[in-house]
């Protein structure tokens, strides 16, 4: 189960990275296509970790992502020059895990509501997880309007503020996949706030 988060998180890594070099190159943010094409992939891959981990706020903040990520490359104009097989598999896949979980001989019928959310770690988690989820909902706002799929000033303040929050209830849990994933996190949204601001301080 490790190795799928883990493997998830070097899947999100690599889009950071890749956004984060593009964005040095341009002296500005820059929002990459295949940022959202891993991000898709990644997002489904640690859907499924935190089914396996029994994590509610893990799949709270992943499950809206998903279907922004399908959005934004709709809004780049690639979705469509993507294969069928892969926008199929893209579409249908979740459905077919949903479904999976529901059935009794899956073994994942787990019980979420056995986790108490009246406790202040959790609510610190679930409410990072939410702003997490809120930062691609404004992302997507701001794409619709521009009709461009970029990455605004807001989208990484959220990102650093969730990020801190989220770090803070992977500590609790002892997670070291939340730990790495939003740690970098937290770095890739600090430095992209400072590229934003560098051509009005220049």
């Amino acid at each position: 189960v490790y190795a799928l988060g883990f493997f998830s998180q070097g899947l999100f890594a690599a889009r950071l990275i890749i956004q984060w070099l593009l964005s040095e190159k341009e002296g500005r943010v820059v929002s990459p296509v295949i940022y959202w094409q891993i991000s898709l992939v990644a997002t489904y891959l640690f859907i499924l970790y935190g089914i396996f981990q029994n994590d509610f706020v893990i799949i709270l903040g992943q499950a809206l992502s998903y279907i922004i990520c399908v959005r934004n490359l709709q809004l780049e104009g690639s979705w469509n020059t993507m294969p069928s097989f892969f926008r199929f598999l893209s579409i249908v896949l979740p459905f077919v895990t949903v479904a999976w979980v529901f059935l009794p001989s899956s073994g994942m019928t787990a019980d979420f509501s056995t986790q108490s959310f009246l406790d202040i770690i959790m609510m610190i988690g679930a409410i990072g997880q939410l702003l997490l989820n809120v930062r691609f909902l404004y992302q997507w706002y701001y794409a619709e309007k521009t009709k461009t799929s970029d990455l605004p000033v807001g989208f990484w303040v959220m990102t650093a503020v969730g990020s801190v929050m989220v770090v803070i209830y992977a500590l609790d849990r002892f997670d070291p996949v939340l730990l790495f994933a939003q740690g970098l996190g937290l770095l890739a949204a600090i430095r992209n706030i400072q590229l934003h601001y560098k051509p009005k301080q220049a």
